[in-house]
């Protein structure tokens, strides 16, 4: 398992410099990956300034995780992550790492109680001063 990341900001949009920093990965990369995972879209503006929303952060996240953490190789992380697509798994809110409860069935996908609780518990945080 890979280090752990800092919890994603309640922020609408996110540099591509913040993103690298959350993610772990430098910013040549994320431009690489841009290129790789058609899902990667951020929005682009003045100058061609990159700005990626939380689902894509997300979703980098995850590459991440199947690139660095579980070895696979772009084409099988690009095909892992269109069979996620295609059955619903993992769930969008879901952190990469994230383990399922002890109860859970062996092949369900994670329950969304759980993401809605870590983002419950990343704003409590925030909003604490």
């Amino acid at each position: 398992m890979g280090p752990l990341l800092a919890p994603i900001p309640a922020k609408r949009y996110f540099t591509i410099g913040e993103v690298a920093q959350l993610c772990g990965v430098k910013p040549h990369v994320l431009r690489y990956w841009e290129q790789e995972f058609t899902q990667l879209r951020p929005m682009k503006r003045r100058g061609n300034r990159r700005y990626y929303q939380h689902h894509e952060v997300l979703m980098i996240r995850r590459i991440r995780d199947l690139l660095y953490d579980q070895g696979f190789t772009i084409s099988g992380a690009r095909n892992r992550l269109q069979e996620w697509a295609l059955d619903g798994t993992p769930d969008e809110g879901a952190e990469p790492n994230a383990s399922p409860p002890s109860n859970a069935l062996p092949n369900a996908p994670p329950t969304r109680p759980l993401a809605l609780r870590q983002e419950l518990l990343e704003l409590r945080a925030l909003l604490s001063f």
